[in-house]
C-alpha cells in the first residue's frame, strides 16, 4: 500500500486538500498535518469543527461523503510533534503534499527553516529526493514569492497553484474543487476521474 504526507495550511481552500486526503485515502495511508491557523478555516470555509476532537471530525466528513471506512488508514499528527513518524527521513513514503500552501509555509520550505511538523516533514522529502507537491494559495504572487517557488521548483518540487481549467465545463463549485484536486493528484500519476481530460 503506499504512504502519503499531506499537510493542509492556513490558507483559504482547504476543501481542496480534504477533496485530494478522501482521494489519497481510497488506496492509500495517509499521515494528515494540519495547522492550527488552517483548523479555524476549515471550520469557517467547510464546516467540520476540528477544534477539540480533529480525528472524529474528519471521520464523521468522510461518512458523510460515503468514504468512512478509509478512514482506518489515516494518521493524524500534531503540527507541534517533531517526534513525529514523518519528521524522519527513515519512515518511508511515496509523496507529499501541501494544499492548500501559504506562503508562510513556502517560505520556511524554500529557506530551511523547519520550526514544526509541516516544514520538517517538507525538509526530508527534499532531502531524501522524494516528490514533494505544493499548492500556493495567494493572489497575486510578489516578486519574493516567485523567487520562493522558484527555488523550490529548481529542487525539483511541484508547484500547482489551485488554478482553474474551464475546458471540462464545470457546473458547480464542487466541479472546481474536482478539477483543482485531480490536476494535483496528477502530480502523482494517480487514477481518477475527478474531471474530464481535454481531448
Amino acid at each position: 500500500m503506499k504512504r502519503y504526507i499531506l499537510a493542509i495550511t492556513g490558507a483559504t481552500g482547504p476543501i481542496i486538500g480534504l477533496r485530494v486526503l478522501e482521494c489519497l485515502l481510497r488506496d492509500a495511508e495517509v499521515h494528515l498535518v494540519i495547522s492550527r491557523p488552517a483548523v479555524s478555516i476549515i471550520g469557517d470555509e467547510v464546516g467540520i469543527d476540528l477544534s477539540t476532537k480533529a480525528y472524529d471530525g474528519l471521520k464523521g466528513w468522510l461518512e458523510q461523503r460515503g468514504s468512512g471506512p478509509s478512514c482506518e488508514r489515516l494518521r493524524l499528527h500534531d503540527e507541534r510533534d517533531l517526534w513525529a513518524p514523518v519528521s524522519s527521513g527513515s519512515f518511508e513514503i511515496d509523496a507529499m503534499l501541501i494544499v492548500p500552501c501559504t506562503m508562510k509555509t513556502l517560505s520556511a520550505i524554500a529557506n530551511g527553516y523547519a520550526d514544526g511538523l509541516i516544514e520538517r516533514a517538507a525538509d526530508v522529502a527534499i532531502k531524501e529526493g522524494r516528490p514533494l507537491v505544493v499548492s500556493p494559495r495567494e493572489t497575486p504572487f510578489s516578486a519574493v514569492h516567485l523567487e520562493n517557488m522558484l527555488k523550490l521548483a529548481r529542487l525539483g518540487v511541484r508547484i500547482v497553484p489551485p488554478v482553474a481549467g474551464f475546458y471540462s465545463r464545470p457546473e458547480t463549485v464542487d466541479d472546481m474543487v474536482d478539477f483543482l484536486a485531480g490536476r494535483i493528484l496528477d502530480q502523482l500519476r494517480m487514477d481518477h476521474a475527478l474531471y474530464r481530460r481535454w481531448g
